[in-house]
Order: C-alpha cells, then structure tokens, then sequence
C-alpha cells in the first residue's frame, strides 16, 4: 500500500515557509576540497543547545582532523535550527523534495516511513554506497533497536538514543499486600492478581495504564501499543492498518478488567493533568503499578531533580518487564515486551558527496562520538558497548539497555500514524467509561478505515 504523504510534504507549503539554503556539498570547491553539511533542531543557547555544541565543538573539529590524517580535504558545516518540530520537518521536506539540503539530517523516528514513501529518503546502502553495510556500528546495535530507522524491512537512518516501557511498581506497598519482590509478571492474569491484591490497601489505585485522550500519545505507547504487542499483533504490518482484530479486543478487554473492576482510577484518565498527577501519586505511596518509559525514571522521580522527586527512589521503586498476554503470545513469539521511541539520522540522497557523507555518519554514531555526546550523563543510546560503560552505576537503565531493547518495538512511521493512534486513545476511552469492548472495536475500526483510505487497507 501506498499512502499520499501528509500535507506537510506537498508542494502546497513551498509558499509559506523558506527551504533551508542548498548546502556547499552540491558544488564541489575548484580546489579539489568536499563541503559536507549536518542540519538538526537544535542551535545553540536554544533548543537542543547541547547537541547543537556537540556538533560545533566536537563532530566537526574531530572529524575534519581525521580526514585531513587520511589525506583528504573536508569542511563540514551546521545548520542549526531552533523551531517547532513540525516546522523543522516542513522545512526538511521542502528541502528534500527540491534536492537540495544538507547531507546529514535529523529526523525523529516517527517520520521515516512518510519520507521514504515520498521518495525524499533512501536506503542508507543506496546511498552510502558499500561501506554502509561493512560498518562495524551494526553488531552494536540490537536488531529491534535498528527497527527505529527501518521501513519495509530496509534501513534508512541510524537510530540515535531510546528508550522502553517497563511497569514500575512500589516495593512497599507490594511488601503489604503480600506480594513478591523482586516482582516479574509473566501473562496479564499475573498484572490482574497483583492489582486485586494491591486493591486491598486502604486510599491505593492498583493499576494505572494510561487511557484515553486527555494523556494522547502517552495513552498509545505506554498503554495500548505494548498492550497490542503482547497479542502478538503490531498496529500496521504488511501494508495493513490492524482493525478490530482479535488482539485490539483483547487489549480493549484488558482496560475493561482494570477500570471496569476496581483496579485504576477512570476519572484520572479524562483529566487534563492526569499523567502528571499519576506521577504525584505514585511518588505519594497511593498507586501501585504504573506503566511508564525510562524516562519516569530519570526525569520524574529522580530524587534530585524529578518533577515528582523520590529520595528513597532505588529503595522504593521496582521495574518489571511487561509480560505478553501469556508466555510466548507477544510479536516475534516473545513472552515479554516493550516499545520505544527515539530520533534517526538519514543521508540527503541527493548529496553530491554521498561516500564522504556516509563516513560522517558513521563517525557521528561511532562510540567515542556518543559517549562525548553524553558528556557524563547516564542514557540510554542505540549502542551495547556504550550502554554497557556510561550505565554501569544506574541499574535500571542498564536493565532498559540489556533487558528491554532487545525485545522492543516501534511505531510505523506513516503520515496517518497520529490519526490512527487518537481512534485508538478513543476507543481505550470509550472502554475506560463503560462501552463494552468489542463495540469500542468496532467503532475504532471504522475510524481507521475512513482514516486509512477505506477497508482494503485495514485488516480485522
């Protein structure tokens, strides 16, 4: 299937905003020297800065001494950018639609099926040339980590950092409904059990899966995604959208049990603030089990700087895998997993120098490139060996790099995902106050099938 890109990347909007300058690569320098570009949301002093500074201060200085060491003259160039996301992708597609742009391009992960579908991104082999598929970076990359900047099974970007969904859960009050720590559940019967014994203790929520669309995106990847690939089903495969299919009711079946039964709160998922409050309430003892990314980790109830800071976070806090509906039943026939998000970089493939642009890639994902990116700080990137040296001291992030990633997923880069994902958050909504799954399904499958271009192209 063949989807029209999304109006962003039509010719349509050539009017209202500028396409960035044609890089110095397009023209060679009489004097035999290569001008490569790298352009990114990010600039100095602005958003991003700290990629921005990377960039100047280390990507570009390291790699022209390197190529000057090989005999060979390259200047590399920044374009940096400081916009909304969605003006920085118009600007981006502008750019490649009239051949133009710089040879190096951020992009986030979500985008790159809508490019490649529009022609304006291609395989990285194609255009890199030999080299790409000798590059020694792939062994460090787990597979399900490179699924980040593949389309119709090719590789188009190199994925930058990720992340995982994972269940956190309160060690405390899990001791005082006799529950086990450390806690793994291996089937949705187990997240169940756990809640129905959590729903005993006295002012505590059991279960908070995000629903709804008051959470929007948080409600798809944290709850319905990991949820539906624990059916063994993604949300587009084989050029399908997947419809009212067995695993979206069994998922919508899952919310019910939770929210139906006592063991989350329905009123939150219809508030405006209501992940933060989740957030404060987990932090305040009063939920048990949250489903979450790493980023509840770090960001949230970070003890120091958390916008829901925990002091007694690595005492308190347990993380699990989340379990497929039972052993075996999730995508690829795993048992447990997860989903993950994160940014690519992909090459202009109008580049007049597309090898050199390749090496620069290549050198911009190598090791030592990403852990000075990091600059000390303790993430989650796309590479095992670095993963394994900047994590060591952090636990639960070295849990998110060796358990989780090898067994995550991906949303479909397609220009309609957004509008697909809300027909989902919608029908979790629907189910959350009360309509029975299999007519929340039903009704989601007819959503999808006016979004997607008709019935032919969802499959139930």
């Amino acid at each position: 299937m063949r989807l029209s890109p999304r109006p962003a990347l039509t010719a349509a909007l050539a009017a209202t905003l500028l396409a960035l300058a044609s890089c110095g690569s397009d023209t060679p320098a009489e004097d035999g020297s290569i001008t490569l570009t790298i352009t990114a949301n990010a600039i100095p002093g602005g958003k991003n800065s700290a990629s921005a500074d990377w960039i100047r201060q280390w990507v570009i200085p390291r790699f022209e001494a390197a190529q000057k060491a090989a005999g060979r003259d390259v200047r590399v160039l920044f374009q940096p950018n400081g916009v909304d996301d969605e003006q920085y992708k118009t600007k981006i597609a502008l750019d490649l639609k009239s051949k133009t742009g710089a040879d190096v391009i951020d992009l986030d992960g979500i985008w790159v099926g809508e490019f490649a579908q529009a022609g304006y991104v291609k395989p990285l082999s194609e255009v890199g040339g030999p080299g790409v598929d000798a590059w020694e970076g792939w062994s460090q990359i787990p597979q399900a980590v490179q699924g980040l900047g593949i389309f119709d099974g090719k590789k188009y970007g190199l994925p930058q950092g990720t992340d995982g969904r994972v269940l956190f859960y309160n060690k405390e009050l899990f001791a005082k409904a006799s529950l086990p720590e450390p806690w793994q559940p291996t089937s949705w019967q187990d997240i169940i059990d756990a809640g129905t014994a959590l729903k005993k203790l006295p002012g505590v929520t059991p279960i908070q899966i995000n629903a709804g669309t008051a959470m929007g995106e948080a409600t798809t990847m944290q709850g319905a995604l990991p949820l539906l690939a624990g059916t063994g089903t993604e949300i587009y495969a084989g050029g399908k959208w997947t419809g009212a299919s067995q695993g979206v009711k069994d998922v919508l079946g899952f919310y019910r049990q939770i929210y139906g039964g006592g063991l989350g709160d329905p009123k939150l998922q219809q508030e405006a603030k209501g992940r933060d409050k989740s957030f404060a309430e987990f932090a305040d003892g009063k939920i048990g089990i949250l489903a979450e990314g790493d980023y509840f980790w770090r960001a949230v109830v970070e003890p120091q700087a958390g916008v829901a800071p925990m002091a007694d976070r690595d005492r308190v806090v347990g993380y699990a895998k989340i379990p497929a509906k039972e052993p075996g039943a999730g995508v690829r026939g795993q048992d447990f997993v997860s989903m993950s998000g994160g940014a690519v970089r992909v090459l202009n493939p109008f580049s007049k120098n597309p090898r050199q642009a390749w090496e620069l890639l290549a050198f911009m994902h190598s090791a030592e490139a990403i852990k000075a990116e990091l600059a000390g700080a303790a993430r989650v990137t796309s590479r095992t060996d670095v993963n394994d040296e900047v994590l060591a001291n952090d636990p639960m992030l070295t849990f998110i790099a060796k358990e989780i990633l090898p067994i995550t997923a991906y949303r479909p880069g397609l220009a309609v995902y957004p509008q697909v994902s809300t027909a989902l958050q919608e029908a979790t909504a629907a189910v959350v106050s009360g309509t029975g799954p299999e007519e929340a399904a039903d009704a989601y499958r007819t959503k999808v099938e006016g979004i997607v271009g008709g019935a032919g192209n969802v499959s139930n």
